[in-house]
């Protein structure tokens, strides 16, 4: 029965601990315990959070057998713990399956020295303190987790409930993984490879209609998505569509729709071995030249970099 603790560390972020709901529901969905949890530290006994809650807490070394390791810091990343802490701390990771650290927590990995030659992720508002802090480390700020190995790490806070339900698809299955995502209302299970920084949240409208017709876009990619189109979804006619859309993201329409095209079609690009001329379809650039042309626009390379760049990580 693998057995998840979850290691706090002074000025946690208490919102980090939400990702045990992953592996309870995975208990509930089986009908039976799969997985066994515990709250941990270094010293054990309470543990304050950066909200001022405390938090009881096991002695990590009393924990027993741990099959995973979720260590959890705070809003911002922790100090350089002493070696004492660190020993233990690698210690218990070398008898786990698997350690991962969440947002900040991902600083703790870097100073066990787990992370040295590997890839990973942090919030993006810490990663470049995390590239100076360890040089050996290829940071990449903008994905949502990064899987290593044995070794994992998450974006901000959110991004690591995408984490949790990501082990539980490679323990139990992706059918499960998505039951879960579907109880935790998540509006999808988003890959590790997606971009911390959503076109659907940079573009943020305020009204729930505009927001109605950019979920509708997101969801029908591979339709035309005509002013029209999105008009009536939103229950406006084109030309009120086309002010309000405007006046909420800055952006026109159109241009909304080829930023949503193209976060969609990089994430197969990169995840996937889809052939392009199938993602272009998929992703409404009816052919791979209008898919070509606006990667030019965007990120200033073709697909077929940007894919060979992905494998040779």
């Amino acid at each position: 029965m693998p057995h998840i603790s979850m290691v706090l560390t002074p000025s946690f972020q208490f919102l980090a601990l939400g990702v045990q709901a992953a592996f309870e529901l995975a208990n509930a969905l089986k009908g039976e315990p799969y997985y066994t949890l515990s709250i941990a530290s270094v010293e054990g006994g309470p543990v304050m959070s950066s909200s001022g809650f405390t938090v009881p807490t096991v002695k990590l070394t009393e924990v027993g057998q741990a099959d995973t390791l979720l260590l959890m810091a705070g809003l911002t990343p922790p100090p350089q713990q002493d070696e004492a802490t660190l020993e233990t701390l690698r210690a218990m990771a070398r008898q786990s399956r698997r350690v991962a650290g969440l947002c900040t927590g991902s600083f703790l990995l870097g100073q066990m020295g787990l992370l040295d030659g590997r890839r990973a992720t942090t919030h993006w508002s810490y990663a470049r303190l995390m590239r100076e802090a360890f040089p050996k480390v290829r940071v990449e700020d903008d994905r949502i987790f990064i899987n290593e190995g044995s070794v994992w790490t998450s974006a901000g806070l959110t991004a690591g409930l995408d984490l949790a339900v990501a082990l539980v698809e490679k323990d139990l299955g992706r059918d499960m993984a998505s039951a879960i995502a579907r109880r935790l209302v998540m509006h999808h299970r988003r890959a590790g490879g997606q971009s911390q920084h959503s076109e659907l949240l940079q573009l943020a409208p305020s009204s729930d209609r505009i927001q109605k017709a950019l979920i509708h876009a997101k969801t029908h990619l591979a339709d035309p998505l005509t002013v029209e189109e999105l008009a009536d979804v939103a229950a406006l006619s084109p030309r009120q569509f086309s002010r309000a859309f405007r006046a909420e993201t800055g952006q026109t329409p159109a241009k909304a729709v080829e930023q949503i095209r193209l976060e969609a079609a990089r994430l197969m690009i990169e995840e996937t071995r889809h052939p392009l001329d199938q993602i272009a379809r998929e992703n409404g650039f009816t052919d791979l030249r209008r898919m070509r042309e606006a990667f030019m626009r965007q990120y200033g390379q073709p697909p077929q970099t940007l894919r060979r760049l992905a494998r040779a990580a």
